[in-house]
């Protein structure tokens, strides 16, 4: 760990001293075609006015927004090229002493009508944009993101941690909404974690991390949403990639994707396809003490440590088209998909012992799971501009469908304290399919108002329908009968029905604001039958069924106030819902080993929170964030133990309420022409309490996270790139986890001619990524250790290839379906 926080100094030393020899001078400005329409990704040339030679270049954001930091004093002049577009120049101008701030002219480029025939264009974005409701992080921009899943790129993204079971957290709270291309993933917890893994970086575009959402967006996710774009195109004629990836760590991973577009007249037609072996190890062991709740004496230890593998493929595609009816409408479809294998396998040993740590027994245990997700995901949308003034209506109608098929063996054997055996072996074998269905529509409409106004509405409805059923059989004298005490069916049902407003206005040069309003309506049915675990420490038949229905308003405030040309203010509130995660409701015991158990609760209510930020921008390079957050019927996991059979029951339950302050800094450097950098601070203090197991329970802690980024391009296509992060000692509910991080560097080269590129990673180059953490309160004393295959090193190449011209239309649709998904459980823990 010393080593890690060494080299992270260095690297934001490196980045601070950088920036500290540059002045402070900056030229901005705006692109836009002969329609006014802006242009993505133009890139932007300095030059000196004496000799027109180059300064720096740059590439405009997707509103044709460019900025040079860090001009020197003189006279200057900017040259754009797009492709599809003539080449454009500004005036001439000069930073000064006095004048150290100059805002260019808006400038159009003229659209060429002509193809451009076989020509592959790559402009290089950078790896941080700050935007004013949200932090977009460009995945490609990143040479260390080569062969990394989705998860990895989140983990080393601006203010977001992952923890040891694959939990997204945003600035410290977990809650986080997950959405592919603008729509809910629909999946949650450990299934979540494990389509991320499978989710390759070489697919990604874009992430957007929104941690207040306006009223557009569910108002599900207490701590915002994590917007994932995938890759597409607007270039008509065709073009595509081809990527092939080998990682090695412990383990080998490899990866294959292909993307492909064609547009021409009205219709689009796009198609990826890729997949994915990734093969992991992960070592865990766990300490914890039994404790009596009356006299709070030890009554036992209890040591576990665990040997993981498991190895995970992914075969996922999407076929879409859309199609231009007229210059004001157009319809589109798409269709993806996935199909992920997997098998897990784990050696375990229990060992234990009494108050005096003298060795009682152990139990030796093995486990084996085959498990298969299949998706098929439908979206249907028509977005139509009513007339020339920006009216437009837009709709969408989805349907995604899993079906899932889990089977699982558990083996246990028993010995005494001196290594012989002592009981019968023991086998487990249990069937767990399940079938989950969702159904959303929504319809959104723009409606522009005087004086730059503008009046956005819609509404949305959602229909998720889950289906499990788990089957345990016993072995016994080697025939497997089934366990009727070990069997559940759960079913479940929900339908959110949602209403929004939001209105925005430039109320003076300075002032701006937006305002929105959200209504959602949710119903629930949940039915189980089976067994369950009750106070008496005794399995027992049950049959339930639980029905909710509740309505709640959540507004959205935010305010902007843009004092000068170096200062920009700005403040937002909003309310937001955590709903339960299906499984979560299903009061059944699931085995994980002989004395650890997860069993759901049908109780569980949804958290809610209330979200205030205050923003600072100076120059727009530098954003400061102070943010506050309280959380009440928070859902947490908590440990319930049974100290006569040492087992250990890890449920859900609105634990506690929560409040949370903190202050985030972002920091866009360019020390030099060929060096970016970023740097993000964020320190912020969270605080649990409420009662657990009967007991007071207040736990809290002041968390850091620094996350460095350096990116440096060469002469003939070389570039590099070295980064990481650390995270102290902080809180997650009711688990303190120690500090840890990792450092990432990489290198990347373009070849034949600009259309190839090879890049070459290490992720955790010194293997510091290891997660150590523990559990005090009530009777409960419990820690644990975990490392994993995080130190990789990956190697792939890209073939790009093109032929036709950049398109500046409509949009693709990225689909409606709602927050739903993204509380399935997907795939399994890995």
């Amino acid at each position: 760990m010393k080593k890690l926080m060494t080299l992270l100094t260095v690297l934001l030393t490196l980045s601070l001293v950088g920036q500290a020899q540059t002045n402070t001078g900056k030229i901005s400005g705006k692109v836009i075609d002969g329609s006014t329409k802006t242009i993505e990704a133009a890139t932007i040339t300095l030059h000196k006015a004496k000799d027109s030679s180059v300064v720096k270049i740059s590439v405009a954001n997707k509103e044709g927004d460019f900025v040079f930091e860090a001009v020197k004093e003189g006279s200057y002049f900017v040259s754009i090229t797009a492709v599809g577009h003539n080449k454009g120049f500004s005036e001439t101008v000069s930073i000064t002493t006095v004048s150290t701030a100059v805002t260019l002219k808006t400038i159009e480029l003229v659209p060429v009508s002509k193809s451009l025939g076989n020509v592959t264009v790559t402009a290089r974005k950078p790896l941080i944009e700050q935007k004013i409701d949200r932090t977009i992080v460009n995945v490609e921009a990143s040479v260390t993101n080569v062969g990394a899943s989705a998860l990895e790129v989140l983990e080393k993204s601006p203010g977001i941690t992952v923890d040891k079971d694959g939990n997204v957290s945003l600035k410290g709270k977990q809650g986080v909404q997950i959405f592919i291309d603008g729509r809910p993933s629909y999946l949650s917890g450990p299934d979540l974690a494990n389509y991320l893994r499978n989710l390759q970086s070489q697919q990604l575009d874009q992430i957007e991390i929104m941690t207040n959402p306006p009223a557009k967006y569910d108002a599900a996710g207490n701590a915002g949403i994590i917007n994932i774009k995938t890759k597409k195109n607007k270039q008509f004629g065709y073009n595509g990639s081809l990527t092939l990836g080998y990682g090695q760590g412990r383990l080998p991973k490899f990866n294959e994707g292909f993307n492909f577009n064609y547009r021409h007249n009205k219709i689009n037609l796009f198609t990826n396809l890729s997949h994915n072996y990734r093969k992991n190890f992960q070592e865990l062991s766990i300490q914890r003490k039994f404790i009596d709740a009356a006299t709070k004496n030890v009554v036992s230890h209890f040591n576990q440590v665990n040997h993981l593998t498991d190895f995970n493929q992914s075969y996922s595609g999407k076929i879409g088209m859309d199609y231009n009816a007229s210059k004001k409408t157009t319809v589109g479809v798409v269709v993806s998909g996935f199909i992920n294998p997997g098998e897990f396998a784990s050696r375990g040993i229990m060992f234990i012992s009494d108050p005096n740590m003298m060795l009682q027994s152990e139990t030796r245990a093995r486990a084996a799971n085959k498990e298969k997700w299949k998706n098929v995901s439908t979206n249907f949308n028509i977005r139509h501009t009513i007339d020339s003034s920006g009216k437009e209506i837009s709709g969408d109608i989805d349907y995604i469908r899993y079906r899932v098929s889990n089977n699982q063996q558990i083996t246990n054997s028993y010995y005494n304290a001196v290594g012989v055996p002592n009981k019968i072996s023991d086998s487990l074998v249990g069937n767990l399919p399940q079938h989950i269905d969702i159904y959303s529509a929504k319809v959104d409409y723009i409606h522009p108002l005087k004086k730059g106004a503008k009046l956005e509405m819609g509404f949305k409805t959602s229909y998720v329908e889950t289906d499990n059923d788990a089957r345990y059989d016993s072995l016994l004298n080697r025939v497997y009968i089934l366990d009727s005490g070990r069997y559940n069916h759960f079913t479940y049902k929900e339908n959110v029905n949602a209403a929004y407003v939001n209105y925005s206005k430039q109320f003076s040069k300075k002032w701006s604001g937006q305002f929105g309003l959200r209504v959602e309506n949710t119903n629930i049915k949940g039915h189980s039958t089976g067994y369950t675990y009750n106070a008496g420490s005794n399995f027992g038949n049950f049959d339930s069924t639980f029905k909710r229905n509740y309505t709640q308003l959540f507004p959205t405030v935010y305010m902007q106030y843009a004092a000068n040309e170096k200062h920009n203010f700005g403040i937002n509130y909003g309310r937001r819902i955590r709903r339960p995660d299906y499984e979560s409701l299903n009061p059944f015991i699931m085995f994980l080993d002989r004395y650890t158990f997860e069993q759901g609760n049908p109780n569980l209510l949804p958290q809610f929170s209330h979200n205030v930020e205050l923003t600072h921008t100076f120059k727009g390079f530098i954003t400061t964030t102070l943010n506050y957050t309280k959380t009440t019927d928070i859902i947490q996991q908590i440990l319930v133990q049974n100290n006569e059979k040492n087992q250990t029951f890890v449920k859900q339950a609105n634990i506690a309420s929560q409040r949370q302050y903190g202050i985030a800094v972002n920091i866009m450097l360019q020390p030099k022409k060929w060096w970016n950098g970023n740097i993000y601070l964020n320190v912020y203090n969270n605080n649990f309490k409420g009662i657990i197991n009967n007991d007071f329970v207040s736990v809290g802690a002041t968390t850091g996270l620094i996350n460095v980024s350096n990116q440096f391009k060469f002469n003939k296509g070389w570039a590099a790139e070295a980064g990481g992060f650390y995270r102290t000692e902080g809180v997650d509910g009711i688990f303190r986890v120690k500090g840890l991080g990792m450092v990432n560097m990489g290198v990347s080269k373009t070849i034949l001619k600009q259309k190839g590129s090879l890049r070459f990673s290490v992720r955790d180059v010194f293997w510091t990524n290891r997660i150590k953490g523990e559990s005090r309160y009530s009777n409960i004393d419990a820690s644990f250790q975990q490392y994993r295959d995080s130190r990789v090193a990956n190697l792939s190449f890209t073939y790009r290839f093109a032929k036709g011209k950049m398109n500046g239309g409509p949009k693709r649709k990225a689909g409606g379906a709602g927050e739903e998904q993204s509380r399935v459980k997907n795939g399994g823990d890995n």
